[in-house]
């Protein structure tokens, strides 16, 4: 059996230390604010590159009065979810329990089982149609999603003998830091805009309050002005993150995010860019993606970079202009990077392992299972199937088997078809490996519980799951170009550091919570995790 080597980024980042740059200490500052900035898809390389060609003034100046950590890594996996919960819990997978916005969990029932009496199992899909608009699989004609909950999305729990429904932040299986300030910092108020108006509900905790002022809003919905979605050229993405960028503006100015409302400005805010990550996934033929293996960009991801800039630019602006831009730590990170930036790499043979598990018997061998199929072939619509199993599939493959007994049989059903020639799921490299088991348990938590996948794939770097011809890149697992990503914690006060100590995205919320002179420990994930703060910072 294959084992997994996870890559050394994973080991416990306290016990590797290399500093390069400045090594002066920065002067201790009180911070009353912090802006979290996530940009998907932005690599350290990204940083490294715009820096050297002067075509990101601000990310280099605000490396000028920071820190730049040269090798940050996601916990694992790099989809949205676990990537954003690293940033807002200090947990990775394991107690956040986000391993995906598509998933799968054996304690579930179906959102139309509300009696809990039916069968368990459910692929819970907490994504653009977890809004109401997306009813019956109806289209998303809603900027906010349609103002309320799918009530087909959510699924049920047996939670003391009653049967209820789990929304996305009961989902969530730890404490978020908006939580942790909002409930020990007087008069505290925390705000977050992103990408799905309902599926980021989670972002609040599990007490459904950790954010006071969350902007719903959904880039899969239609734009009445063009008739297509946000995601269709990254172009018409910056109009969606344009929103977001008044939504910060408007907090910074003393309002809500919808600059209607009076407020007092966020303690802990922020918001995500989705431009580049669109940009990067585009094809390269189109001018998407990078033209060689240095992360060189290509037409659209320099333009897209170019953006952000300037985007984050405006913020820094606005807090000078407020007075603000002293006190304000700034965060500039990234959920996840993309893969692969070497187009030389990239396979697309169709998603061979989905393919595999099914004609096998691991999993329907008609593709009947899960929300696989559904009446509308619309996720969401209220016509999945409970007892299943699942798989999902991007640039890695989490599998959930309907039988658990079936574990050793489906392991040796894998490594029997590791090579990239149909039926193999193209995972026969130095750098692809299989987890289940110990490895597994270990690593992200023990499957029989319910929420752990029985068995991750990470395949060769370059290959995505899927016959599609409208992108070359992806992100979801742990390829090199989807884990190492961009970290500059910057205040104006600090001095310039390179930092070269190998670091994961779990530390940045550990160390907001030390900012602003909280205990770490009261976040769960860094208790139970033992997630530190980041190196060389002093507050």
């Amino acid at each position: 059996m294959k084992r997994l080597a996870f890559p050394l980024p994973l080991i416990a980042a306290a016990a590797l230390s290399a500093c390069g740059g400045s090594t002066s200490t920065p002067a201790k500052v009180a911070v009353s604010h912090v802006l979290l900035i996530s940009v998907d898809g932005l690599h350290e390389q990204d940083v490294a590159n715009c820096i050297a060609a002067k075509t990101c003034p601000t990310i280099a100046a605000l490396a000028q009065t920071g820190t730049q950590y040269t090798n940050a890594f996601t916990p694992g996996l790099s989809d949205s979810f676990p990537g954003l919960a690293a940033l807002l819990t200090g947990g990775s997978p394991k107690t956040t329990g986000l391993f995906y916005d598509v998933s799968y969990d054996r304690t579930l029932y179906s959102p139309s089982d509300m009696t809990c009496t039916g069968t368990k199992g459910w692929q819970v899909i907490f994504d653009e149609t977890t809004g109401v608009d997306s009813i019956n699989g109806g289209n998303r004609v809603h900027l906010d999603g349609g103002g309320a909950f799918n009530p087909q999305a959510i699924p049920h729990a047996l939670v003391n003998g009653n049967c209820m429904p789990v929304y996305p932040h009961n989902y969530i299986k730890t404490n978020t830091l908006f939580e942790v300030v909002k409930e020990n910092l007087a008069g505290a108020r925390t705000a977050w805009a992103d990408k799905h108006a309902w599926g980021y509900d989670w972002v609040n905790g599990p007490s459904g309050r950790g954010v006071d002022d969350l902007a719903r809003t959904e880039i899969n919905s239609t734009d009445a002005a063009t008739g297509t979605e946000y995601t269709d050229v990254y172009t018409h993405t910056e109009a969606f993150d344009n929103l977001h960028v008044q939504a910060i503006i408007n907090e910074i100015d003393g309002k809500d995010w919808t600059g209607i409302n009076v407020a007092p400005v966020p303690t802990v805010f922020g918001t995500n860019f989705q431009t580049l990550s669109v940009a990067e996934k585009a094809t390269n033929a189109s001018g998407g993606g990078y033209t060689d293996a240095n992360f060189t960009p290509g037409v659209q991801v320099a333009a897209a970079i170019a953006y952000v800039d300037a985007s984050i630019g405006k913020f820094v602006t606005e807090l000078t202009a407020k007075n603000l831009l002293a006190s304000t730590l700034v965060i500039v990170t990234a959920k996840h990077g993309q893969s692969p930036s070497d187009h030389t790499k990239l396979v697309k043979n169709g998603d061979t392992l989905t393919a595999l598990l099914q004609s096998s018997g691991y999993l329907d061998a008609a593709g009947n299972w899960g929300q696989n199929a559904t009446t509308t072939g619309n996720l969401n619509d209220g016509t999945g199937l409970s007892g299943t199993g699942a798989v999902q599939t991007d640039d890695t493959g989490l599998i959930w088997l309907k039988d658990q007994t079936q574990l050793a049989a489906a392991l040796a059903t894998l490594n029997a078809n590791l090579g990239c020639t149909a039926p193999g799921i193209c995972a026969d490299g130095a750098q692809a490996s299989i987890l289940s088991g110990a490895a597994m348990t270990a690593k992200f938590g023990d499957p029989a519980l319910g929420r752990t996948p029985d068995i991750v794939v990470q395949p060769n770097p370059g290959v995505i799951y899927t016959g599609s011809t409208k992108k070359d890149a992806e992100h979801g697992g742990n390829a090199p170009d989807d884990s190492h990503v961009a970290l500059i914690v910057s205040m104006p006060s600090f001095a310039a550091q390179t930092n070269a100590t190998v670091v994961v995205t779990t530390q940045v919320a550990p160390t907001i919570l030390t900012s602003l002179k909280l205990d770490p420990m009261l976040l769960n994930s860094v208790k139970v995790e033992g997630t530190t703060v980041l190196p060389g910072l002093s507050f």
